[in-house]
């Protein structure tokens, strides 16, 4: 739905729609990714994919681009956020174009720098085998050789989960501030409060999205800093729905972004419209 959206010129007048495209596209190669991970690790222990060689692949290079693509997929939130933040803090000033232009240099640059710090992760990466009584399992899990390592292991977690949501929030309030002065400064006779809970109860969608945004960061980086093989049935189910709720972020820029939005709004209709006008043609 949000590529429908994106996918429209309209929507990318400004850097902002070019972020939110790029994160829409994200959002469906996480779902597919996440999709062929379960079934491999499904059909691996039932032992029906018994082929090694091809699981240790895709313990490398599955986990290594879901973590790639979530932190892109924030990172690029973020910019969202920077963006809107800037552009009240410009106001008329603001270049349209030159804001598509940088948002494509930062869009690669996000990119380059995200996998570069998680090029020590799939280094590292290994299958165990879990020998049990009754079952045989096949773990990919990381094993950091030195304390260096896992020190660095720690910061980019740490950076890639909270920064993001962090200078999200920053920049959601600095923007409902920044509104409500300016507000005040053009209407004296309503007091700056007034302004500022106006503006509050407009970004309200955006401020809850933010919080629950950080909920989730942490989850997520607890998530990331527990270790072992869980094998009683109640901790793997809530290992698992921690992990599929990490996921939720990138699974939100319909919601967060076009649904609150009267002009991703509109877009998003017009372009279902066109889709389904286009459906009624061939019959």
């Amino acid at each position: 739905m949000s590529i429908l959206t994106f996918h429209r010129k309209k929507t990318r007048d400004v850097g902002c729609g070019y972020y939110l495209f790029i994160s829409s596209w994200i959002s469906i190669c996480l779902i597919i990714i996440l999709l062929i991970k379960f079934w491999q690790l499904l059909l691996s222990q039932m032992t029906i994919l018994t082929n090694r060689s091809f699981v240790n692949f895709n313990c490398i290079l599955l986990d290594v681009s879901i973590k790639v693509l979530i932190a892109f997929n924030d990172w690029l939130d973020t910019c969202v956020c920077i963006e809107r933040a800037i552009t009240v803090s410009k106001g008329v000033k603001f270049n349209k174009n030159k804001s598509k232009q940088i948002s494509k240099w930062v869009i690669l640059i996000i990119l380059i720098v995200t996998i570069l710090t998680h090029l020590h992760d799939p280094i590292h990466r290994q299958l165990i085998d879990d020998i049990d009584i009754d079952e045989k399992r096949i773990w990919c899990l990381v094993q950091y050789p030195s304390s260096s390592i896992k020190t660095w292991n720690s910061f980019i977690t740490f950076v890639h989960f909270l920064m993001p949501f962090i200078i999200n929030l920053l920049s959601i309030i600095f923007i409902i501030i920044s509104i409500a002065r300016s507000r005040s400064n053009l209407q004296r006779r309503t007091p700056f409060i007034d302004h500022l809970r106006l503006q509050l109860k407009q970004h309200k969608s955006h401020l809850i999205a933010s919080c629950v945004f950080i909920v989730i960061a942490l989850i997520r980086l607890i998530l990331s800093f527990s270790s072992g093989c869980m094998k009683s049935p109640n901790k793997s189910w809530l290992f698992l729905i921690a992990y599929l709720i990490s996921f939720l972020p990138s699974m939100m820029t319909f919601f967060v972004y076009i649904l609150p939005s009267k002009v991703y709004k509109k877009e998003f209709n017009t372009s279902v419209l066109q889709k389904i006008g286009r459906i009624r043609a061939l019959f």
